[in-house]
C-alpha cells in the first residue's frame, strides 16, 4: 500500500524575524504565467511615467559672483570643491556639500579666461586679460594674512585658456600661440604656431598625456604631441569651434563644440569624417565636458539650455533650462558622475542632477532593487511607441521650440534645393554628401 504524506518545511515559508517580508512561494513555469509580457509592459509604462513625474533635476544655485561666470574647474582630488572665475577677474572656491563660498580672490583685471587645478590638488592656476598666469594656493591663508599668488608670470599677449598635465609639473596655455610651461620657469619651454591668429581653447589628453588639442580662430582644430617639435595635423571645419574635450576613457576620441549649433566627435586616427554629429541646440555651443565614465557628455549653449548627450547618439537624452538662466557659458560634469555644474551670464552657478529622476540620499536595498528593476523594464520596452513617446518628451522654452522648427524648415529647404540641382545637372557632377562629410573642409598634415 502506497501512502502519500504531506511534508512542509517551515524554513520555506516562515520568516526568520517579524521584520522580514513574507515569503511567497513562486513557480516560474512560463505556461502558468501566460500574461507575463503584458503585465511587464504595463509596469514599464508606469515606470516611464513615474520617471517623468519625479524628474526634478535642479539641486542648488550658488550665487555670490558680481559678474557673469566665465570658467569653472573641478578640484583634482576633492569631490566637493570647485573653483569658478568671473568676468570681473574674481575667483571663488566653493564647497558643494555646504553650498557655500569658502574664499574669494581678486585674481585678475578684466576677464578670468581660464582656470585649472594642479594634478595633486595643492594649488590652481588662473589666466586673465591682464596677460598674467598666476598660481594660487588651494588652502586659504591664515586670519589677517593678505591673499597673494605663489607665482606670477607676465606674458607677451593675452592668454585665452590653460590646462595642466595629469602627472608632471608642466602646463599649457593658449593665446596667440600654444605654449608649454614648466612650473619652475618664467618663460615657455616650447611654443607651437601654425599660421593662426589666436587659439580659444587647449586641452591635454587625460589618457595619452603627451597629446594636446586646441581650437583655433581659423576654424581649425590642431593636434600636437609635446615630444615633437611641430604640430601633428589639423582639421579645418566650416565654422569655428569654441571648445573641445577629450574622452577620459577612450584616448582617441574628442568632442568639439561648434558655432554651427552642433557638436562633433572625432577619432584622431581618421579626421576626414567625424564619428558623430550631435544636433539639438538652436544656437552656438559654448562649452562641453565628458562624464568620468566617458559614455556621455554635457554641453552648454548660447540658447540658454544645458543638454546631455550619449556619446554615440545624434540627439540629446536630456535638456535643462530655467526661466532665470541666461546664456550658459561654461559647464562641468562632477567627478562622481552624479551632478552637472553650469555657469551662466546672470552670475549664478547651478547644480543639476545628471540623472533627472534619480533619488538623492541613502537608498534601502528594496529601493535599489525596485529602481534597477524599473530601469531594466524601461530598457526592455524602450522601442514600444507609447513608452518611447513618454520617455522622449521634454518641455522646452517657446523660443527654443520656435527656432527648432525654423531650423528644420531651413534644413528641408536646403535638401530640396540640392535634390533639384542634382536632378537638373549632369549625372555625377553634384556629389551626394552625408551629414558627417558636409562639415569638414580639409585635413592638413
Amino acid at each position: 500500500m502506497k501512502v502519500k504524506v504531506l511534508c512542509r518545511n517551515p524554513d520555506d515559508y516562515v520568516r526568520e524575524t517579524t521584520r522580514d517580508i513574507q515569503r511567497v512561494p513562486r513557480n516560474y513555469d512560463p505556461t502558468l504565467h501566460p500574461f507575463e509580457v503584458p503585465r511587464e509592459y504595463t509596469r514599464a509604462l508606469n515606470a516611464t511615467k513615474l520617471e517623468r513625474v519625479f524628474a526634478k533635476p535642479f539641486v542648488a544655485s550658488l550665487d555670490g559672483h558680481r559678474d557673469g561666470i566665465s570658467c569653472i574647474t573641478k578640484h583634482a582630488k576633492s569631490l566637493s570643491t570647485i573653483i569658478s572665475g568671473a568676468c570681473d577677474g574674481e575667483v571663488k572656491v566653493w564647497n558643494l556639500t555646504k553650498q557655500e563660498c569658502l574664499r574669494t580672490v581678486q585674481a585678475h583685471e578684466g576677464f578670468v579666461r581660464g582656470i585649472c587645478s594642479r594634478f595633486c590638488g595643492t594649488s590652481f592656476f588662473t589666466v586673465g586679460d591682464d596677460k598674467t598666469i598666476k598660481q594660487w594656493n588651494m588652502e586659504a591663508p591664515g586670519y589677517g594674512v593678505r591673499e597673494e599668488p605663489i607665482n606670477t608670470i607676465l606674458g607677451k599677449a593675452v592668454f585665452t585658456g590653460i590646462d595642466h598635465h595629469q602627472r608632471e609639473g608642466t602646463f599649457v596655455t593658449c593665446g596667440q600661440t600654444v605654449d608649454i610651461w614648466d612650473e619652475q620657469r618664467s618663460s615657455p619651454i616650447r611654443s607651437f604656431s601654425w599660421g593662426v591668429d589666436s587659439f580659444s581653447c587647449v586641452r591635454y589628453n587625460p589618457v595619452e598625456t603627451e597629446l594636446l588639442a586646441s581650437c583655433a580662430s581659423d576654424r581649425s582644430i590642431v593636434l600636437y604631441d609635446t615630444r615633437e617639435s611641430a604640430p601633428l595635423r589639423k582639421v579645418i571645419m566650416q565654422l569655428r569651434s569654441n571648445t573641445l574635450c577629450w574622452n577620459p576613457m577612450e584616448a582617441y576620441y574628442f568632442t568639439c563644440a561648434n558655432e554651427d549649433y552642433n557638436l562633433y566627435t572625432y577619432d584622431i586616427r581618421n579626421l576626414d569624417v567625424p564619428v558623430n554629429v550631435h544636433m539639438d541646440h538652436v544656437s552656438a555651443v559654448l562649452d562641453v565636458d565628458y562624464s568620468p565614465t566617458g559614455r556621455e557628455f554635457v554641453s552648454a549653449s548660447f540658447d540658454k539650455t544645458v543638454r546631455i548627450f550619449p556619446k554615440n547618439q545624434n540627439h540629446s537624452r536630456e535638456v535643462y533650462h530655467t526661466k532665470r538662466m541666461q546664456h550658459v557659458i561654461c559647464v562641468r560634469w562632477s567627478a562622481d558622475n552624479k551632478y552637472v555644474l553650469s555657469g551662466s551670464d546672470e552670475m549664478n552657478i547651478r547644480l543639476w542632477k545628471a540623472n533627472a529622476s534619480e533619488k538623492l540620499g541613502l537608498l534601502s536595498a528594496r529601493e535599489k532593487a525596485a529602481a534597477n528593476y524599473n530601469k531594466k523594464l524601461i530598457e526592455k520596452f524602450q522601442h514600444h511607441p507609447q513608452v518611447k513617446r513618454i520617455a522622449r518628451h521634454r518641455h522646452v522654452p517657446r523660443d527654443v521650440l520656435k527656432q527648432k522648427r525654423e531650423l528644420q524648415e531651413m534644413k528641408e529647404a536646403r535638401r530640396r534645393k540640392e535634390q533639384n540641382v542634382r536632378k537638373h545637372s549632369k549625372p555625377g557632377s553634384v556629389p551626394l554628401l552625408t551629414e558627417k562629410e558636409k562639415h569638414v573642409v580639409a585635413v592638413v598634415e
